[in-house]
């Protein structure tokens, strides 16, 4: 007896990371039909990554048609460094070595007329963070994963606000330790050397003696009483909460969602970074602080939130299909 195919409308959702892609196929309704991931090949340059990309995309699109008997109605992905959303750019990696690919147009073509939406990796994780995880009942926030380095998203009413040029949110670039270690955007005493997960790597694999000791390994010393540890994390979370209290002094977020990394040592870090951004703050209203919700499918759901975005733009009669995603 062969299985009945059932008809299920569904989107393309790519997450490309520096050194992996997370992948899924989307319903309408939010949830993740198929989950896959594949190494990017970084290592044979920026062309094969290029290709990499494409070709696990109409691999995607062929198993949905297989599978759930419909085409892909759109396709959303999400990439580092700067990103020319509108037009459709991936403009530029230093991790991925690439300059100006034109990812939308190479990805429409090999997925034979699918419309493709391209984004930010950081802000479609907030998008997806905003709509369906630790921000979907605050109108604004501001989400913050602390990784290999330190970005952010501005969300608004369950948009993300890009900013004029597409570089809105780069909170790991305010300064909050002025004259201190050099960043790689060129200026000294960045956020992202002090707080990212990288950073307390470094700090805790030079204040340990242990060269291949990382940030998770210093969150453990600290809850067993390390001194030397617990130095390493107040000196991260003091200039964590300096950052912060900058970008709500700006941005007035009702809810601050920390991801990444770092956010996974739980209340060894949530405990003491609420009490120092509460002690930093004065005439501002001090923002609901709590962890990010979707791990690392945010990045994935995003990109299907991006793609049924698109649809609500492209085609009004699936307007209530998105409605029901977000």
């Amino acid at each position: 007896m062969t299985r009945e195919t059932v008809s299920v409308k569904h989107v393309i959702a790519l997450d490309v990371g520096g050194t992996g892609m997370k992948a899924a196929l989307v319903g309408a309704d939010g949830t993740l039909l198929h989950e896959a991931r594949r190494a990017t090949g970084r290592e044979r340059g920026p062309e094969a990554v290029v290709e990499a990309i494409t070709g696990f995309a109409a691999e995607l699109r062929a198993y949905g048609e297989e599978r759930y008997a419909e085409r892909a109605s759109a396709a959303g992905v999400a990439v580092p460094g700067i990103v020319d959303a509108e037009n459709g750019i991936a403009v530029y990696a230093a991790n991925l070595g690439w300059r100006d690919v034109p990812l939308r147009a190479l990805l429409g073509e090999k997925l034979r007329g699918v419309p493709v939406a391209l984004g930010h990796d950081v802000r479609t994780g907030g998008l997806a963070e905003g709509r369906i995880g630790a921000g979907r009942d605050a109108d604004r926030f501001l989400f913050v994963p602390l990784g290999t380095g330190i970005a952010g998203a501005i969300g608004i009413n369950g948009v993300i606000e890009a900013g004029a040029h597409g570089c809105a949110g780069e909170i790991g670039h305010i300064v909050v330790r002025p004259g201190g270690i050099l960043c790689g955007c060129g200026r000294r005493g960045c956020l992202e050397r002090f707080a990212s997960a990288s950073a307390v790597s470094a700090a805790w694999a030079a204040a340990s003696g242990d060269p291949d000791a990382d940030a998770a390994d210093c969150a453990k010393a600290v809850e067993s009483g390390d001194p030397r540890a617990r130095e390493v994390w107040r000196e991260a979370v003091d200039a964590l909460a300096d950052g912060l209290v900058t970008a709500l002094t700006l941005l007035d977020p009702r809810t601050l969602i920390i991801g990444g990394g770092l956010a996974e040592a739980g209340e060894t870090l949530f405990t003491p970074l609420r009490a120092a951004v509460a002690e930093r703050v004065t005439f501002q209203k001090l923002p609901t602080i709590v962890p990010a919700a979707l791990g690392d499918t945010a990045g994935c759901l995003g990109a299907g939130l991006l793609a049924w975005d698109l649809l609500a733009t492209e085609a009004p009669a699936i307007t209530e299909a998105t409605e029901v995603s977000a």
